[in-house]
């Protein structure tokens, strides 16, 4: 089963990181895609840019409303996603505690609707 792991975070922290600390995070989330490359469970994932580069669209009685910026002003934005494909919802959990993101945001596991 396919579950969307979503990253929230803080996106003013990255730029307020010494180089070292940075270097030290890529590595952190380098190694954490490697190990779910190497345990064939990745399907797919990136990291988003800045939430001042959304574009949020609402329908209403027939009409769009365009609006820039996310959906939600909030402290923590959404900053990146992990899709796996794993056989439960303990595993996508057992996935999900070794996300690096996990110690300094919050990370949404959301099982994937197949159509």
């Amino acid at each position: 089963m396919q579950y969307l792991l979503m990253l929230y975070a803080n996106e003013n922290v990255w730029s307020q990181m010494t180089p070292a600390e940075r270097e030290q995070g890529a590595a952190a989330y380098g190694a954490y895609t490697q190990a779910l490359t190497t345990a064939g469970v990745l399907v797919g994932g990136n990291r988003l840019q800045y939430s001042t580069t959304a574009t949020t669209v609402h329908v209403a009685d027939g009409k769009a409303q365009v609006l820039d910026g996310p959906y939600v002003d909030s402290k923590e934005q959404l900053a990146g996603y992990y899709l796996i494909d794993v056989p439960d919802l303990d595993a996508a959990l057992a996935w999900t505690v070794r996300h690096p993101g996990a110690s300094h945001g919050t990370v949404e596991v959301r099982p994937i609707w197949s159509m």
